[in-house]
């Protein structure tokens, strides 16, 4: 998961190299955490939350695959 983030991330920035995701495991439930440029923040999360919104949709997807719940946090 968190190299999926990663990936969409990075192809939605203008500083790519300063695309950081964490991941904070649980019992049931694992955080990622993405940290990006500042003049970079916006792209990330878009118009209205549109694109955070999009990249959560399929992060969850994915996790239901695994059996597991994801959760994105955008951290500045």
């Amino acid at each position: 998961m968190k190299e999926l983030i990663n990936y969409i991330a990075q192809a939605l920035v203008d500083n790519p190299d300063e695309v950081v995701v964490s991941e904070v495991e649980g019992n049931q439930t694992s955080v990622l955490e993405l940290k990006v440029a500042k003049e970079d923040l916006g792209k990330v999360i878009g118009k209205q939350g549109r694109t955070a919104r999009a990249m959560r949709t399929i992060l969850s997807a994915a996790s239901a695959k695994v059996k597991k719940r994801t959760v994105l946090e955008i951290v500045e």
